[in-house]
């Protein structure tokens, strides 16, 4: 029998009004004084400004930043770092998409580290070189359902000088607690409804597609595609649906606990597309995903058929590319990279990125220049 590690996620208290807990939840991880870190879009929104003053109503000296791109950069990470600092904060509050619980954590990771944060990226036993006495505890509240990163250990960070998106790893990245209400996601707009829950469909999907030996994160996986296919076309057309929308944001954490077996090709190319082209991520992996699938056809026919008599399809392969297509189709999703206004000017550069991206080996074939740039050639002309 094939030896593996796994690992299972954090506390999380699920459902609608949770968000009312965030004061006791400070407490339990025992921050007194957080610094709630989320995006420069949700800063002034009422999701955000609501959660401050529940908080100060609750005595609690709560500081924001909010100095964070859609793909957020080192720079953003830096001047977080500098006011965490100054502010004299004991904990984080990660708080919106995956872009601001991904700069949150890296804060709190680096609030107390004296190495360049490079010097962490997720490579071999990297994460060693960190002092755990330095990482700060972190709570976090997504407000959108998509990247899960609420019950992950990393964070991605494009480094902008080389316009690459690097994971930042250690296991006290994770946060302590999760507050997962779903009603917080009720205002996203619909792209972003769409492009998140794409991501979580990606994740659960490459997770399930990864070789290896890891049956409870197939299991999840398989489940998560489920949630995915029944509720987010449920949420795309009514946006007040919280049943559907709390179904959808477990299937974002469920995501980001299976994909500790592995992502592939399509989070391989949409890392260098995203960072060169800013698009966004989620709806990135939504334009690959069946470009991704048919070239990978070959070694995932099989665990495809069993997934498509699981959703109570054909049980063959053509059935779920077909499903993945009309779902696309069924959300307005670009069918291909030019209707995402991406083109083949840094074509070879994006096969060369994307080989060396940390998601490509979990691809289910080896990920060659040559079948990355196919991929990309089937995405920009809608070959599938």
């Amino acid at each position: 029998m094939t030896k593996a590690n796994w690992n299972y996620p954090t506390a999380v208290k699920f459902g609608p009004g949770r968000i009312a807990e965030l004061p006791e939840a400070l407490k339990s991880a025992g921050i007194s004084k957080p610094l709630l870190v989320t995006d420069a879009g949700l800063a002034n929104l009422p999701v955000t400004q609501n959660t401050l003053a529940l908080l100060r109503n609750a005595g609690v000296d709560v500081g924001l930043f909010a100095e964070v791109k859609p793909n957020p950069i080192s720079a953003n990470v830096e001047a977080g770092i500098k006011v965490l600092r100054e502010g004299g904060y004991d904990g984080v509050i990660a708080f919106g998409g995956g872009s601001g619980l991904d700069t949150a954590k890296v804060i709190a990771f680096m609030a107390g580290q004296t190495r360049p944060m490079w010097d962490f990226e997720d490579i071999g036993d990297w994460w060693t070189r960190a002092d755990p006495k330095g990482i700060l505890p972190i709570i976090a509240v997504p407000t959108t359902a998509g990247t899960g990163s609420e019950v992950g250990r990393a964070g991605v960070i494009t480094d902008e000088t080389t316009h690459t998106k690097k994971v930042i790893f250690h296991p006290l990245m994770m946060p302590k607690i999760v507050i997962a209400d779903p009603e917080l996601t009720v205002g996203m707009p619909r792209f972003i409804t769409v492009g998140t829950g794409m991501d979580a469909l990606a994740h659960c999907l490459e997770a399930y597609c990864a070789p290896g030996y890891h049956p409870m994160a197939d299991g999840i996986a398989v489940e998560g595609i489920r949630l995915v296919f029944e509720n987010l076309p449920k949420v795309a057309a009514n946006p007040n649906d919280v049943e559907a929308r709390g179904h959808m944001m477990s299937a974002a954490a469920m995501g980001a606990t299976a994909f500790q077996k592995g992502l592939g090709a399509i989070h391989a190319l949409s890392h260098p597309v995203g960072a060169l082209y800013d698009t966004h991520h989620g709806m990135t992996n939504a334009v690959f995903m069946p470009y991704v699938l048919v070239v990978n056809q070959s070694a995932i026919e099989g665990r495809i058929a069993r997934l498509a008599a699981y959703l109570g399809l054909a049980p063959n392969f053509d059935a779920f590319l077909h499903a993945v297509i009309g779902l696309r189709l069924r959300l307005e999703v670009p069918h291909t990279l030019r209707d995402f206004k991406v083109d083949d000017s840094k074509r070879d550069k994006i096969g060369d990125m994307a080989i060396v991206d940390p998601t490509a080996g979990g691809n289910p074939i080896e990920l060659t220049k040559a079948r990355a740039l196919d991929i990309f050639d089937r995405a920009l002309e809608g070959r599938v």
